[in-house]
């Protein structure tokens, strides 16, 4: 055998042999890595629950690893923290314990309510003093514990988050964070009381007459006391947590609201009037009247009661607080209107009406100026101040400039021309008892205070006789435009009749008047005796010229028998009619406005023509009226040339017609026969 051979066999056996021990160990070392797999597929959840329990148990076993000095200072520091925190939480259950109370309605207990809601407020300034002071203690000993390493980071992280939070609550001043909203809740109920209470005890006063012809109710006091208190306790809460503003709002809305409520019955819609709306004075002269008894009503009874009554509510609170609440009811209620009103009125168009009723206004005013000063006096009550002040000094100015005007008024008048019916001028009428009524006792002594305060303003001194002497001069001013009225006329006996009516008026309206005092009676005798004479004048100028076309010259010594007497008498009675036609025509247009005055010149103008006209017509009517054309000549029967003559001179309201006779055979109305007979004549 070959040795190579055997080596080569030896060592192919010892390599199978290698290989079949390997296979056995892989095969091994495989079971074993499967047992072991098992074991650890086993053992993966214990040791991820030991995984998560590390942390703990680090944490429970650090304090052991920890400084030893560090545990010791521990404990203090978290008893420190502890203690107010405890505090604070003890307190802020105690809040959340009275929510069913401030929930509730105050009006069942007001009292327990306000007393509770002090409660609270109490514990949140507690929790406000004391949550800062909590939080810092927490915040130092979780510095402490994060320095010390004495606490698990991830605890630590969770606290810090915990307390920025709640530091940045506390920051921010928002109070809802620490009660949820329960004060502020609480405060709304409140308000909402304080406005009911109001409400349910602001009624409106009674008006017994629109008109105030007979004094309004007025109630002894505008709310009872025990409402006064109860306000007065709401307040009391409500300005310590900054509601004042909101309170007297809700005061100023019902109180002024009540007020306008009062003075609604009073119909005051014409305090809106603007200047446009009016024509003249006369159109709104009744409300100037109304105006003043309504702004002395409202004045002394509602504003009066509501200036009480804010200082019984607000006395506590201080003078400027309820002057303000004042000043606001008033504005809003309607003081301002009425100002507005008078203001309306000094911007009217200048007429001498105004003057009375500018004074009118100034007497309003004047008459309640204690009033005004300490209604509306105080500084909050600026806008009603200066609207009083602009309204007097309008008033005032626009009294003395109408005043001072009259004079030069009436100068300018004199270049007009007079009535074309020679009645008394409407400026001779108006102006006499226009200046008798700035002499009366109504008047003079307001007149006289607008003009002592108007010269004050211009540095000048009063002269006590000022009025009277300005009054003087205006009638002496009257007396000068009847003289230039009189020679306009180009008839003198219009030109007498225009005198005779002047005159007899400027004596008799005047007499036993201001006016009349105050030019003496050699002035009113003096205008009697001019309307004697112009009088006098009249009829001899015009009327007494009648009588003489039917003269009975000729006619008793007449030779040519009764035809010549005929002929005669009816060219008379022609002339007659002729004349009586011509100055009855011109006349019948002329007017004497006095009924004295016209009845006596009617009743003289009769007298002088009737009496002679009768006997003519007894006398020789008979002679005309058996004649065919006797209705040429005897065209009036004796009662209707009575009534034409009372028909003269009548003012245009009261003039009926013409009187004119009718011809022969005619009867008036009333069945009589009024034929021109002897016997109808006689």
């Amino acid at each position: 055998m070959d040795p190579s051979g055997i080596g080569n066999d030896c060592k192919n056996e010892f390599c199978i042999d290698n290989l079949i021990a390997a296979r056995k160990s892989l095969k091994l070392s495989l079971e074993k890595s499967k047992t072991l797999g098992l074991a650890l597929e086993k053992a993966g959840p214990r040791l991820e629950e030991i995984n998560q329990r590390l942390p703990s148990l680090e944490a429970a076993v650090r304090p052991i690893r920890a400084d030893k000095d560090a545990l010791v200072a521990v404990g203090g520091h978290i008893n420190r923290a502890v203690g107010p925190a405890a505090a604070v939480l003890k307190v802020f259950d105690a809040v959340h314990g009275l929510e069913k109370s401030l929930l509730s309605d105050p009006r069942n207990d007001l009292p327990g309510y306000l007393s509770v809601l002090k409660r609270l407020e109490e514990a949140l300034k507690f929790l406000g003093d004391n949550c800062g002071l909590a939080i810092q203690w927490l915040e130092d000993i979780i510095e402490y514990l994060e320095d010390n390493r004495v606490a698990d980071g991830r605890y630590l992280s969770n606290m810090k988050t915990s307390l920025k939070g709640l530091r940045e609550l506390q920051n921010d001043g928002e109070r809802v964070h620490l009660d949820g909203g329960l004060l502020d809740a609480a405060l709304d109920k409140l308000e909402n009381e304080f406005r009911r209470l109001l409400m349910e005890h602001s009624v409106p006063l009674p008006m017994s007459s629109p008109s105030l012809g007979e004094q309004a109710c007025i109630a002894p006091s505008p709310l009872p006391v025990t409402v006064i208190q109860k306000l007065q306790a709401i307040l009391g809460r409500l300005i310590a947590n900054n509601r004042l503003e909101k309170c007297i709002a809700i005061y100023v809305e019902v109180r002024s609201s009540n007020v306008r409520a009062s003075l609604k019955a009073l119909d005051l819609d014409y305090l809106e009037i603007s200047v446009s709306e009016f024509n003249d004075m006369q159109s709104i002269e009744g409300y100037i009247g109304q105006w003043g008894k309504h702004l002395e009503f409202a004045v002394k009874h509602l504003f009066e009661a509501e200036f009480k009554l804010c200082n019984d509510v607000f006395e506590r609170i201080g003078l400027d607080v309820w002057m303000g609440c004042f000043a606001k009811i008033a504005a809003q209620a309607g003081i301002l209107a009425f100002l507005q009103f008078g203001k309306t009125i000094t911007e009217s168009k200048k007429e001498p009406i105004k003057l009375l009723k500018l004074l009118d206004i100034f007497a309003s005013l004047n008459k309640l100026r204690l009033d005004f000063n300490r209604l509306f006096g105080g500084a909050a009550c600026i806008e009603i101040q200066n609207l009083t002040r602009d309204l007097i000094k309008r008033v005032i100015d626009g009294a003395a400039e109408i005043f001072w005007e009259i004079f030069v008024q009436v100068e300018l008048q004199r270049q007009s021309p007079p009535p074309q019916d020679g009645s008394i001028p409407k400026l001779v009428s108006s102006i006499t008892d226009y200046c008798n009524k700035l002499l009366g006792d109504d008047y003079r002594p307001i007149l006289t205070q607008v003009l002592v305060i108007h010269q004050s303003w211009k540095h000048k001194k009063f002269q006590e006789m000022i009025l009277v002497n300005e009054v003087s001069k205006i009638i002496k001013a009257v007396d000068l435009n009847l003289d230039t009225w009189m020679k306009a006329y180009g008839d003198t006996t219009l030109s007498c009749l225009f005198a005779m009516n002047c005159h007899w008026h400027l004596y008799k309206d005047l007499k036993g008047t201001k006016v009349g005092e105050l030019m003496g009676d050699s002035w009113l005798k003096e205008h009697e005796q001019y309307k004697e004479y112009y009088s006098a004048v009249f009829f001899r100028e015009s009327w007494a010229k009648l009588p003489v076309h039917l003269s009975r010259e000729g006619l008793i010594m007449l030779s040519g028998g009764r035809a010549n007497a005929r002929d005669l008498v009816k060219k008379r009675l022609k002339t007659f009619n002729e004349a009586f036609d011509e100055m009855f025509r011109k006349q019948s247009g002329w007017v004497i406005p006095e009924r004295d005055l016209r009845e006596k010149t009617c009743q003289l103008i009769v007298q002088t023509v009737l009496p002679v006209y009768r006997s003519y017509m007894q006398t020789y009517g008979p002679l005309v009226e058996q004649d065919a054309s006797s209705s040429k000549y005897v065209k009036y029967t004796v009662q209707g040339l009575e009534q034409m003559l009372h028909s003269l001179f009548l003012p245009r309201r009261e003039r009926y017609g013409s009187f004119k006779g009718r011809p022969t055979g005619s009867k008036i109305d009333n069945g009589v026969d009024l034929r021109r007979t002897a016997s109808a004549v006689a």
